[in-house]
């Protein structure tokens, strides 16, 4: 006897409705580009503007104000917080050698050093590769 399925075991619908046409895919592909990169530069813009206010507001901000100061809509403050920076990588790696401490490190490769030995018949102890699947697109 066949079992029913529960609800949540049915075949998901798809998210998305696409032409049936490699080529028509193609240029849906580019028209939704287009679009994204359009809202990217109006999102830059604004963000460009957000930056150059907050800029403001920190240099602007009168010291007797140190709590920060209210809108009809917002309140904003400054805000202070002392960040890590280098000044001696050298002593940082040798201390994180020294202490196995890697945590204080990101783990990421800079592709193009990387690259730049490959193309120097060099490799990389423990660096190995995959192939990256993209698609190039470009108008006609």
């Amino acid at each position: 006897m066949a079992e029913k399925k529960a609800p949540a075991e049915k075949a998901a619908k798809p998210k998305f409705k696409f032409p049936k046409a490699m080529g028509a895919c193609a240029d849906k592909l580019y028209e939704l580009r287009e679009k994204r990169r359009e809202l990217k530069r109006q999102a830059d813009a604004l963000e460009e503007e957000e930056k150059a206010l907050k800029a403001h507001i920190i240099g602007n901000l009168p010291k007797s104000e140190a709590s920060g100061v209210s809108g009809k809509v917002a309140r904003v403050s400054v805000v202070k917080k002392t960040v890590p920076r280098v000044e001696d990588w050298d002593k940082v790696y040798a201390f994180v050698k020294k202490n196995n401490r890697f945590d204080l490190l990101q783990r990421r490769l800079n592709d193009g050093a990387v690259a730049e030995m490959w193309e120097a018949k060099k490799q990389v102890p423990g660096v190995g590769t995959f192939e990256a699947v993209s698609v190039s697109l470009n108008k006609v």
